[in-house]
């Protein structure tokens, strides 16, 4: 007799410690029979669902999870009917209030003393928070079409914000291949102007009598082949945005003429004396030094503070290293989305050779080199088999060129320019603003 008091007493106690355990874990954990009702339902479940232990025991599951987790798909009876595990699926449930919540969820099938199934033991974790900061990093790491956590790419984005509902005239700056247009896209969709014309005007790859045409329309007559009027970019984006990209290879002549439509807002068409009044956001792009240019006399000092309203500086991708694995693997959902191939990820050798790349066409000359991968891989895995010879054989590694070394004078007249802007001086000069700040104090 005493030893079964003991025996019974020894068994309370583990059951105490067990029950313990079971609320002490942060993990939710309820159990159901064959009949799905509810046998045990632990503190972190109560947190999770909002329910409380007495509403959930002897419950039918359904009764108190809605969503995939229960209904007429429900994945944990199918689970017990089939005697298998499921195993950290990812899954969105409705607590008391109708909130939705994301879980991910482990199951076991749970036997009698004689082995047979007698229900189930659902253990699942809360990732609601993390799922939604996730979803937020993304957001922040892009913007639009644009893609970067680079500290740079931030301030492009900040910038965007900043002058979106603004009329003011932008210069983007960057080399070819930095998405000088998706930057000017972003501002023209994240304005007012979203709902009316994005124009955009190549100036480098026509003559100047065509561009002139091209920006401005004709009459008919106005030259040899002028066989009917003609409208041109500026009247078609009448009330939107006309992005001039590469606008450092206008002519003295276009320059003039171009410089007419940002003072007095108005055109006139090859071949006609009458004025066109346009109300059109200018932003012009190029991969040129304008103040060079300027300063050798190829380029009007009036139009480029017209211009130089809201200057934007695109890193080059071999100083925003850090945005190439986020890159990679937004253009391989890109391409496998536009060719079905089954092409998941990118292997670390492959990835490693894409990172010591220098990178001189930058983000385009990226989306060519997954594309290129995408036509020669036939595995899950992008592999450097599957990269361009370009990249394999590549002897420069990536930031291994030595920045030119910086003059005093080059510094004090970044600070004129920009008027004590240390930020714009050092994105002028390619710098970081905490270089800039050393060097400064050093000089």
């Amino acid at each position: 007799m005493v030893e079964e008091q003991a025996l019974i007493e020894s068994i309370l106690i583990e059951k105490d410690n067990l029950d313990l355990i079971f609320d002490f874990v942060s993990d939710g954990i309820f159990t159901h029979d064959q009949q799905m009702l509810i046998t045990s339902f632990n503190t972190a479940a109560e947190k999770i669902t909002g329910f409380n232990r007495a509403e959930a025991i002897g419950k039918r599951c359904p009764d108190i999870f809605a969503g995939p987790l229960c209904g007429t798909h429900c994945i944990l009876h199918q689970a017990a009917k089939a005697s298998r595990w499921i195993k950290d699926q990812e899954l969105q449930i409705m607590d008391k209030n109708g909130r939705p919540r994301t879980i991910i969820l482990n199951t076991a099938i749970l036997h009698d003393k004689e082995k047979k199934p007698w229900g189930v033991v659902a253990i699942f974790r809360d990732m609601t928070e993390l799922v939604s900061l996730k979803r937020q990093l993304k957001e922040r790491f892009q913007f639009h079409k644009l893609i970067g956590k680079n500290h740079q790419m931030q301030e492009v984005y900040n910038l965007i914000e900043d002058i979106a509902d603004s009329d003011a005239t932008v210069l983007i700056q960057g080399e070819s291949g930095t998405g000088k247009e998706l930057v000017a896209q972003a501002i023209h969709y994240q304005g007012p102007r979203t709902n009316k014309p994005f124009v955009r005007v190549n100036c480098s790859t026509l003559a100047e009598s065509l561009l002139e045409s091209e920006l401005f329309g004709h009459v008919r007559g106005a030259f040899t082949g002028a066989i009917r009027d003609k409208i041109g970019r500026f009247e078609l984006a009448q009330g939107g945005t006309a992005f001039l990209d590469e606008i450092g290879d206008i002519s003295p002549a276009i320059q003039v003429k171009l410089l007419r439509v940002l003072q007095e807002k108005e055109i006139e068409r090859v071949g006609d004396t009458k004025s066109i009044k346009v109300d059109v956001r200018v932003i012009a792009a190029t991969n040129h030094d304008l103040k060079r240019l300027m300063r050798e006399g190829k380029f009007r000092e009036d139009l480029f503070y017209r211009l130089y309203v809201i200057p934007i500086h695109l890193p080059p991708l071999r100083e925003r290293r850090e945005d190439i694995p986020l890159l990679v693997e937004h253009f391989i959902r890109q391409f496998k989305g536009q060719t079905g191939k089954k092409i998941e990820s990118i292997s670390e050798e492959a990835l490693k050779l894409l990172l010591d790349y220098s990178w001189p066409g930058n983000v385009r000359e990226l989306e060519n080199v997954i594309e290129h991968a995408f036509v020669k891989c036939r595995v899950p895995l992008i592999l450097p088999e599957h990269l361009p010879q370009e990249i394999l054989g590549a002897k420069i590694v990536f930031g291994a060129r030595k920045r030119p070394r910086l003059t005093e004078e080059q510094l004090h007249q970044a600070l004129q320019e920009t008027r004590g802007n240390k930020a714009r001086a050092a994105r002028e000069l390619g710098i970081g603003r905490t270089t800039l700040w050393r060097k400064l104090k050093k000089g």
